[in-house]
Order: structure tokens, then sequence, then C-alpha cells
């Protein structure tokens, strides 16, 4: 759990020094606020493997407010996809083909993102897995733990009038 956690310090403490509020780490998610979008996401790092990775995977669920986005699923991908690819989000029993490409995925829409992140709320883990640009087939497994609390930070977060 303190490894996890971690790792989603260090992704944010990776990325641009923008200024971004940490909403807090719940598990291995954590929630941040970044006032000059403005936006709140909920975010994590896969599972660790020795697999080989092209990119530094995460799971994100983004609010833009302005913007009237809300719970918006993106995936960075671990490896570069294949041409037209399958990428398939297993998630609590339930399937979700996602569209995608180059190193990213999303759901199909609103609609989907919603049962994504309802699916979320009581699952214990998600995988999503895909076939990189050799034709391997590769996954990334996401624990829960916390999530749905994180999910909520980043919700209320961005729900707050700022002063």
């Amino acid at each position: 759990m303190v490894s996890r956690a971690f790792a989603v310090l260090l992704m944010v403490l990776a990325s641009p020094l923008a200024a971004k509020d940490s909403l807090g780490v719940f598990g291995g998610w954590g929630s941040f606020r970044d006032p000059l979008v403005p936006r709140c996401y909920a975010i994590a790092a896969p599972e660790p493997t020795r697999a080989a990775r092209d990119y530094s995977p995460f799971a994100s669920v983004g609010t833009w407010p302005k913007r009237r986005v809300r719970s918006q699923i993106h995936f960075r991908l671990s490896r570069k996809l294949a041409a037209a690819p399958t990428i398939t989000l297993r998630l609590g029993g339930q399937r979700f083909n996602l569209s995608g490409g180059g190193g990213d995925a999303w759901a199909a829409g609103n609609a989907m993102d919603a049962a994504i992140v309802a699916a979320m709320r009581s699952a214990r883990s998600m995988t999503l897995s895909a076939r990189d640009t050799r034709g391997r087939r590769f996954s990334d497994r996401y624990a829960l733990e916390g999530a749905a609390t994180a999910l909520d930070a980043a919700t209320v977060g961005c729900a707050r009038p700022r002063g």
C-alpha cells in the first residue's frame, strides 16, 4: 500500500511543476486539483511488472468544470498500441471496449465513462488489455483500493468555489 501511494506521489512530482493542489492519497490512488486549468482528477499507477514498457502508464478520472466534463476516463498505456487496436477493460466481471491509439485509451462516450466509474466503486481491480505494435498482447492491472474515495475527493475538489 505504501509503495502504491509512493508511486502516485512520484507521478505527480515527475509532471511539470504547474500549480497542483493535493487533495489526498487514498490506497494507491491520489486526487489533485489544478486551479490553472481548472480541473480535478484521481490518478493511479498500475501494479508493478517486469514486462517491457514504452510509456509510464496510469489511469485517471478527470473533471473539467468550465467545460462541463465530469468523470472522464483516460488511460496512458504501458505500450504503444497496434494499428486499429482492440482495447479491453475488465472490471468487476464487466468488459468495456475502449477507443484509443498511440499510447492512450478512453471510454467511447459519457455513458461508458459513467458505467466504468460506477464499476470502479465496487470492484477490487481492473485490467486493461491490448496488443502492441509488435503484435504482443499486454495488460496493465490496477488495484482499486482507495479509488472511490479518490474519485469523490476529485469531484468535491472541483465543486467548491475557489476564492
